[in-house]
């Protein structure tokens, strides 16, 4: 495992490497994106960003949402896969917000949890994004991916174990940013197939180069 002085010098690293750490997601309203990151379940960003302003245009407010059907909001996210599920969770998801919450994005996992769909890495990315609490840690396969090969976790596929185990290390007022970094780097340097190790930032620090 890493010391706590490496593990500030991976961050460094990838802030200066990744200065904005914005959510490759677009959105203007909380719950559009809300929406989107549901959509993004087993999708790239890329492909939600260009199905979402049809859908946003078509479906303008909360409440357009609560009153489609699923098969309305479907005829705009077919190209997302699981189109139907998906569909389904949105327009459930509306109608819950405006009859449990006001109207509003809930601000705490708890509640953001008993939304349709939406599970502890939509809820930690709402927190962090919207909300901008500290500690939001987004466990995605880029975050799972690097957090192995960069030693901060050991041999650990479990996206709850891998949360815990990064807010323990993670300063908490840096760790969202530094979430949308292993996504940027993971996509850009620290692929899946074929990692850019001798161009990587990181490579110092990295468990896999250095065992």
């Amino acid at each position: 495992m890493k010391t706590q002085a490496q593990i500030s010098a991976i961050i460094e690293e990838l802030k200066q490497l990744y200065p904005d750490a914005l959510c490759s997601l677009e959105y203007q309203k909380d719950y559009e994106l809300l929406f989107s990151v549901r959509l993004a379940a087993q999708c790239t960003d890329a492909r939600v960003n260009l199905v979402t302003p049809a859908l946003f245009e078509r479906f303008p407010t909360l409440e357009s949402f609560a009153a489609a059907t699923p098969d309305e909001v479907g005829e705009y996210v077919r190209s997302c896969g699981f189109w139907r599920a998906k569909a389904k969770d949105i327009v459930g998801s509306a109608q819950m917000l405006l009859r449990d919450f006001g109207g509003k994005v809930p601000d705490n996992m708890d509640d953001l949890l008993t939304l349709p769909g939406v599970g502890r890495k939509s809820a930690n990315l709402i927190l962090g994004d919207v909300f901008r609490q500290p500690g939001a840690v987004v466990v995605d396969t880029h975050c799972i991916r690097l957090s192995n090969r960069l030693g901060l976790v050991d041999n650990d596929k479990d996206p709850v174990r891998i949360e815990k185990a990064l807010r323990a290390v993670l300063p908490p007022e840096k760790s969202n940013d530094f979430c949308h970094r292993l996504v940027l780097h993971g996509r850009a340097v620290c692929t899946a197939r074929k990692p850019l190790c001798d161009i990587c930032c990181c490579a110092a620090y990295c468990k896999t180069l250095n065992q």
